[in-house]
């Protein structure tokens, strides 16, 4: 779900190519349902290799991350570990949505409406243990760090940025910030253009960069106010918020009255929790400090032989994305040395 601040905060478009020589936590369960849902045949079905096993989580792993190092970026990816206990709510409504979506692909398949099919599928992802090993292999044979999180990549994500381990933290949710990311950035594992839901209309797809100190003198608060926005609003481990409540109504509260505590008539009793209890899974996440981030070069071949070979990629497709690791390679020698990359 990911709490929603849109309305609240400020954003500044950039453009990939001007981040060259940057490097950036991508949270990698939000990029790969990403893939998972975009990535897909024209009647929502994603794509498989002979024995059935999806690939669409792969292809956009390969190509993605290729774009970004041909552009001199240096990403890692950090994996979620166990969620928090007061996630189980958030997680059993994504799964009944999932469930009903997939009710609806099969009857609009059924009776050949195609597009509409298509929406549904994008709804039904699930990543499978074997998606996630994969990936992870993927990513060791390219050459790319990943992180395996204690508990919410997302929150890991953020503390690599906030400790300077990164330049920027990657997600599609505004979650980060209230993790405490310091530079947000959004759309990085998406590219070119995307269709309105229910319309016919697209809308072209751009990165852009949330600064949380931004966010904090623009509405004039506090990080521990940020987060009581949030909770206000609804976060993934209260999704209901509070009825009738949404982001401005929420700053105005908060800044009113300073915290969720001192707000006229609203009671403990209006949350599925403790609110300090939320509070605490952003301002103190479980993260760890165990980690080392070492870019190395691609293995080529290891990388084609598990792709073509194991799940029947075009082998010159592959090729042609590693060709564009080279050039990013190349670009990075330019702008430093490659032993600064790779160190």
């Amino acid at each position: 779900m990911g709490v929603n601040l849109r309305d609240l905060v400020p954003k500044t478009t950039v453009k990939l190519s001007n981040l060259g020589g940057k490097s950036i936590a991508v949270d990698a369960y939000n990029a790969l349902y990403q893939f998972l849902a975009i990535i897909r045949q024209p009647d929502g079905t994603p794509l498989k290799d002979q024995t059935g096993r999806v690939t669409s989580h792969l292809s956009g792993l390969l190509y993605r991350t290729a774009n970004l190092v041909e552009m001199a970026i240096k990403p890692v990816y950090v994996f979620d570990g166990s969620p928090p206990a007061l996630k189980e709510v958030e997680i059993k409504r994504r799964m009944r949505v999932k469930e009903a979506a997939a009710t609806k692909y099969e009857r609009a398949l059924k009776a050949g409406r195609v597009e509409e099919a298509h929406k549904y599928a994008q709804a039904t992802s699930r990543l499978k243990d074997y998606m996630t090993k994969d990936s992870k292999r993927l990513l060791d044979y390219m050459g790319i760090p990943w992180i395996q999180a204690p508990s919410e990549g997302e929150a890991q994500a953020a503390h690599l940025a906030r400790r300077g381990a990164t330049d920027f933290c990657a997600s599609q949710d505004y979650d980060s910030l209230l993790f405490g990311a310091p530079l947000l950035i959004r759309n990085v594992t998406l590219s070119g253009r995307r269709k309105l839901p229910g319309k016919k209309v697209y809308v072209e797809v751009v990165p852009e960069i949330v600064s949380l100190n931004q966010v904090l003198k623009k509405l004039g608060i506090t990080q521990k106010q940020l987060v009581d926005i949030g909770i206000l609003v609804g976060t993934d481990y209260n999704p209901d918020g509070i009825k009738g409540v949404g982001p401005k109504t929420a700053l105005r509260l908060v800044k009113g009255h300073g915290s969720l505590e001192k707000i006229p008539n609203l009671e403990e009793g209006d949350f599925p929790v403790p609110p300090k209890r939320i509070r605490q899974i952003f301002l103190e996440p479980s993260v760890t400090d165990n980690y080392k981030l070492k870019w190395r070069k691609p293995n080529d071949e290891d990388i084609v032989s598990f792709l073509c070979s194991e799940r029947d990629f075009s082998e010159a497709r592959v090729r042609r994305a590693l060709e564009r690791i080279g050039h990013g390679l190349r670009e990075l020698r330019e702008k430093t040395t490659l032993e600064q990359f790779f160190g």
